[in-house]
C-alpha cells in the first residue's frame, strides 16, 4: 500500500530509513514485478543487499539504476525530503536553504535540485490540450536598474532579446499549461509549436502580436487588444496563462533571483509541473514524480555549457 503523508514529520514516520525509502521506490517504479533497465523482456534474479541480475544481459542493478538516483551517495531519505519541500513549496527552494535543510553543502543541494527538474521534463507531465486554449509569450531576465553596471544594455523593453529570453506558453482555459524557452517569438517559431499543441480546428486565444495573424486559417481565433489596454473581448482573453506567467516570475524573483539562460527551461519546467498538480495532494504529487525519474543527469552534463550564466 502506498503511504499518505501532508506533512515533512508524516514523511519521516513513513520513511525513517533507507530500506524504507528504497522499499517505496520499487513499489512505485515496478508495483512488484522488477524490470530490468537493461532489457525489459529478461528474466530477473533478486540478490543481496536490494541488488537484482538480469539474465539476458549478466549485469546487476538496484532501483535506482538507471533513473535521478544513479550512483548517487545521497541517502535516499535526504532525497525524498528534497522532493518533497521542492515539489510543495509554492516558490520552490533555493539551494542554500535546501542545503540547510537537508544537511548537505550547496553543491550537492543545487545538483539534487537539477535532478529534479530534470525528471520534470518527462513526456507524462506534458499537458495535453483540447479546447479553448490560450497563448502568450514573455520574457525573462535581470531588470535593468538591478544589474551591474557592466551588464546593462539599456534595452529591456517590450520585445528585446539582448538582455531576456522569451518563453512561449500555452493555457487550457481553466486547465493545464505548457511553456517552452524560444529564441524568438516570430510566426516562424510560434505557430509551428501551437500547431503540435493544439488540435486543428480548436479555439485558440491570443492578444495582437503579429506572430498569430494567420491562425484564424486553421483554428478559431479570438483576440484581445492589451495595445489597446483591452484585456476581454467576449470570450477572448489571456488571463490564463498570464497568471501562470505571475507565478513563473515570482518563484524566480522570490526564491532564485536569476537563472541563466541556459538552465532557464528547467525552471520553466519546475512551476509548470507545480503549477499542473497544484489539485493533486501532497503525496500524489511527490508520487507522481517518483514514478517518473528515469534517466540520468550527469553533473557534467549540467555543467558544460555556461557561458551565459
Amino acid at each position: 500500500m502506498i503511504p499518505e503523508f501532508k506533512s515533512i514529520i508524516d514523511l519521516l514516520q513513513k520513511f525513517p530509513d533507507e530500506q524504507s525509502c528504497i522499499n517505496h521506490l520499487e513499489k512505485i517504479r515496478w508495483n512488484d514485478n522488477v524490470v530490468s533497465p537493461f532489457d525489459s523482456e529478461s528474466k530477473v534474479y533478486n540478490c543481496a543487499g536490494n541488488k537484482y541480475k538480469c539474465k539476458n544481459t549478466g549485469k546487476y542493478f538496484n532501483v535506482k539504476t538507471q533513473t535521478i538516483f544513479d550512483n548517487t551517495k545521497i541517502p535516499l531519505q535526504k532525497w525524498f525530503l528534497a522532493l518533497y519541500v521542492f515539489s510543495s513549496h509554492k516558490k520552490g527552494i533555493s539551494s542554500h536553504q535546501l542545503a540547510k535543510d537537508i544537511d548537505v553543502t550547496q553543491k550537492t543541494a543545487w545538483f539534487i535540485l537539477h535532478r529534479l527538474r530534470y525528471a520534470f521534463e518527462h513526456p507524462d507531465f506534458q499537458a495535453e490540450f483540447t479546447d479553448h486554449v490560450e497563448v502568450d509569450e514573455t520574457y525573462v531576465g535581470g531588470k535593468e536598474p538591478n544589474k551591474h553596471k557592466s551588464k546593462k544594455t539599456g534595452k529591456t523593453q517590450g520585445r528585446n532579446t539582448s538582455s531576456k529570453k522569451p518563453v512561449v506558453g500555452m493555457r487550457e482555459r481553466n486547465g493545464n499549461v505548457y511553456a517552452k524557452v524560444v529564441d524568438n517569438v516570430s510566426m516562424g517559431t510560434i505557430q509551428p509549436m501551437i500547431e503540435s499543441m493544439v488540435p486543428l480546428g480548436a479555439t485558440v486565444y491570443t492578444d495582437e502580436w503579429l506572430a498569430y495573424n494567420k491562425l484564424h486559417e486553421k483554428y478559431i481565433h479570438g483576440r484581445v487588444n492589451h495595445g489597446a489596454k483591452e484585456f476581454v473581448n467576449q470570450m477572448a482573453s489571456t488571463n490564463g496563462i498570464e497568471n501562470f506567467w505571475s507565478h513563473l516570475k515570482r518563484m524566480i524573483d522570490s526564491n532564485y533571483h536569476w537563472v541563466s539562460k541556459f538552465h532557464l527551461q528547467s525552471y520553466v519546467n519546475e512551476e509548470v509541473l507545480r503549477f499542473n498538480t497544484r489539485h493533486n495532494s501532497t503525496s500524489h504529487r511527490f508520487n507522481y514524480v517518483l514514478g517518473n525519474i528515469a534517466g540520468r543527469l550527469k553533473y557534467s552534463e549540467l555543467i558544460a555549457i555556461r557561458n551565459d550564466a
